[in-house]
């Protein structure tokens, strides 16, 4: 008998292609990113509306409310790319289709890089949405590129942490319901200092903890440039929690769903 070539597995180059274009077509053909672009534009709608005509939030600057939006705009876009990416493994597991996926010519690492990347496209959408209502609020300061600039850059890190982070735990729960729940208590964790008093946020203790937290380091960045006007390389160091974050969850997300992405999780719940 003779035997039949199997069809060798993509790189990873060409593989994760083929499975960000349908995760993109699933995504926003089938309404889903839709629907979540216009309850995140509804958000964003709300803030202005609010900054814009409240009379006790008229005393805010203009600078305040450019960063206050942004800094919502940063928040929301990169929880979207983390629910996202939680539902994008295990969400499968439990729907049936992964196993139709896994036995594709694509590598597992593919199909990680993949879901990644389309599950970032929420977060440039949501970017992209923000782009009115800043320039709406900040028109006339002269602030608006450098808060846009800052705000993509800072939110595409955060984005990205976010994203892998998602991908790790629905690579690694036995259900949905586990990754999702996982994903979220560790954004709230990653928000809880943000809602210290301010008499607990002085002191060398407090900023180190501010520092160590990609999520408060990103936010502080931001308000630093939009705020106080700092120069780009002023604070610079604020983003080296957020960029290694980034780095190592990313990597995490690529290796982990290459040696663990299968049928069933590890996680129970």
């Amino acid at each position: 008998m003779v035997a039949v070539a199997q069809p060798a597995p993509r790189s990873l180059t060409s593989g994760w292609l083929i499975v960000l274009e349908q995760e993109l077509r699933d995504l926003w053909l089938t309404g889903r990113g839709l629907v979540l672009g216009f309850a995140f534009s509804l958000l964003m709608s709300v803030i202005a509306y609010l900054v814009a005509t409240n009379k006790a939030l008229n005393l805010l600057e203009q600078n305040e409310a450019v960063n206050l939006s942004l800094q919502v705009a940063i928040a929301s876009g990169a929880l979207l790319s983390l629910l996202a990416s939680a539902d994008a493994v295990s969400g499968e597991r439990e729907r049936g289709t992964l196993e139709s996926l896994l036995v594709t010519p694509v590598s597992r690492r593919g199909i990680a890089v993949g879901k990644l990347v389309s599950a970032l496209s929420l977060w440039f959408a949501a970017f992209l949405i923000s782009v009115p209502y800043v320039w709406f609020l900040g028109r006339g300061i002269g602030i608006v590129p450098t808060a846009l600039a800052t705000g993509l850059v800072v939110g595409t890190i955060l984005a990205i942490f976010l994203a892998s982070l998602g991908i790790v735990a629905s690579v690694l729960s036995s259900s949905n319901r586990v990754s999702l729940s996982l994903s979220v208590f560790l954004l709230l964790a990653l928000f809880a200092p943000t809602q210290l008093p301010s008499s607990a946020s002085t002191g060398w203790a407090a900023e180190l903890l501010l520092r160590v937290n990609p999520m408060t380091a990103g936010e502080h960045y931001v308000g630093k440039i939009v705020l106080s006007k700092h120069g780009w390389s002023e604070d610079i160091s604020w983003l080296i929690s957020p960029v290694v974050a980034a780095v190592v969850f990313g990597v995490l997300a690529i290796v982990l769903g290459g040696r663990f992405m299968r049928l069933r999780g590890s996680v129970g719940g």
